[in-house]
């Protein structure tokens, strides 16, 4: 009680939710995590915040930091601990559009930066299936992903500066605009990625970029796997870079979608094994206005290419995106992954990084190994087939029997194929396993000393990422 009468000090009575009240943080978005947290707190400033670490701190009581509760390891399991909310730290502080640079707090969601970007012809790039409910705290946390990788990098790459509550409730300012700043070691990006277990990230000074003035988006089937990195390079040397997704939705996760979702179509007349989803975003007016027939030039460009990979057999079959409804039908069926999974019941989720003429490879080897294991296991595979990162669902016959089996057939493919166990979705509780079995040991204890300085009390998201 004594903890609990020091929370509603620093935050308000109202803001210190108990029992029934705090079931929404009882359980994550798979449903698999579950467990009642002592409390969930919900601060509305960076002072509360740090009043908040304080009086945990004294108190010896664990903290779990909740951005948007999107995640898929387990990150904000928060079981008889303090669910540390910062839904209400929800502003957009300011927009720099001559800068570029966007000035938010960590409870911002993802959909509401897009929107505040758009409104001054900018975009914040990062995007993925949850962008209506992940909020900026929790992407920066995991370092979060999605589609755009290819062109504008991850969350890391689009953070200038950040505030972040330590557990000792001191703030760390690093809120800096600057683009170059070699002053001493690079703390901001020790913090990103973190998954709240070193310190609370409560603000961030954000990149923004140029609004595309046209998208060409399509969706394009090849006769093999192989022959998508050569259409990505082709695509590239002529935009220039532009391309900005390079979605792989092979034949079983177009089965899914059609099993699962509601309006789901066929992207094509006939179904193929090999379906990529393309968007290149054009900037310049020359690639963006209309010609007197009223054609976009930039989609324009795309037929031709892909009509010439046609007629050399590179390419199958394709469709690009004539209006918003079809481009936004594109990428509905891709986006819809998180939801697929769900629905298809409790399963075996990796997430990986391969090089990318190696995707191949992992994706065959995989569908042998497994089956080996257990042949009755049931497959998906989406992948983000530009920045190499792959999304290997598995349904064992016997989830509770085969999940480690799968999960270290997995590890040792990528181990052997030069990749990693975990590319976007962050380690949690899910693949702690992962890390005691796969990381550098040399890392690891690296990572135990960075721990043990910061947090000496152990207060921060305690049992997540690092393995026991």
């Amino acid at each position: 009680m004594d903890i609990l009468d020091a929370l509603r000090d620093a935050v308000g009575a109202a803001n210190v939710l108990t029992g029934s009240d705090a079931e929404a943080y009882a359980r994550d978005w798979t449903g698999y995590y579950e467990g009642a947290p002592l409390c969930a707190v919900r601060p509305a400033s960076t002072e509360e915040v740090s009043k908040v670490v304080r009086a945990a701190s004294q108190a010896g009581v664990a903290i779990v930091p909740f951005g948007g509760n999107t995640g898929l390891m387990g990150g904000t399991h928060a079981s008889g601990r303090i669910a540390l909310s910062l839904e209400r730290m929800n502003k957009v502080r300011e927009i720099r559009p001559s800068s570029r640079m966007a000035i938010v707090e960590a409870g911002v969601v993802l959909s509401q930066m897009h929107e505040a970007a758009d409104a001054h012809d900018l975009v914040f790039p990062l995007t993925f299936g949850a962008r209506g409910s992940a909020r900026i705290g929790g992407v920066l946390g995991t370092n979060a992903g999605g589609s755009n990788v290819l062109r504008y990098g991850n969350t890391r790459a689009l953070c200038v500066g950040i505030e972040v509550v330590l557990p000792s409730g001191e703030v760390m300012d690093l809120m800096t605009e600057l683009v170059k700043d070699n002053s001493g070691y690079d703390l901001r990006d020790l913090f990103i990625g973190s998954e709240g277990t070193l310190g609370i990230i409560t603000a961030a000074v954000l990149r923004l970029w140029p609004k595309p003035k046209a998208y060409a988006t399509a969706m394009v089937a090849v006769p093999e796997l192989g022959v998508a990195l050569d259409l990505l390079n082709t695509l590239q040397n002529a935009t220039g870079g532009a391309v900005e997704a390079f979605e792989y939705m092979p034949r079983n996760y177009i089965d899914a979608h059609l099993a699962h979702g509601k309006t789901a179509r066929q992207p094509f007349a006939d179904a193929h094994d090999h379906n990529i989803m393309i968007e290149i975003g054009a900037t310049a007016p020359r690639d963006a206005e209309p010609d007197e027939t009223g054609a976009i030039p930039i989609q324009t460009y795309l037929e031709e290419v892909l009509a010439g990979l046609i007629e050399e057999g590179r390419v199958i079959d394709a469709h690009v995106a004539r209006s918003e409804s079809q481009r936004r039908e594109m990428w509905e069926r891709r986006e819809a992954a998180g939801e697929l999974t769900n629905a298809m019941g409790h399963s075996v989720i990796t997430d990986v990084s391969l090089p990318l003429e190696r995707v191949e490879t992992f994706l065959d080897r995989s569908k042998t190994e497994i089956a080996r294991i257990d042949p009755d296991a049931r497959l998906m595979v989406v992948s983000h087939l530009g920045d190499g990162n792959v999304h290997l669902t598995v349904w064992p016959s016997d989830i509770e029997a085969h999940y480690d089996a799968v999960m270290e057939v997995v590890e040792t493919i990528v181990r052997d194929l030069g990749g990693s166990f975990s590319a976007e979705h962050g380690i949690g509780l899910g693949k702690r396993g992962s890390m005691a079995r796969r990381k550098d040991p040399v890392a690891l204890a690296l990572m135990r000393q960075i721990k043990a300085t910061l947090d000496p009390r152990n207060i921060l998201n305690p049992g997540k990422v690092l393995p026991d």
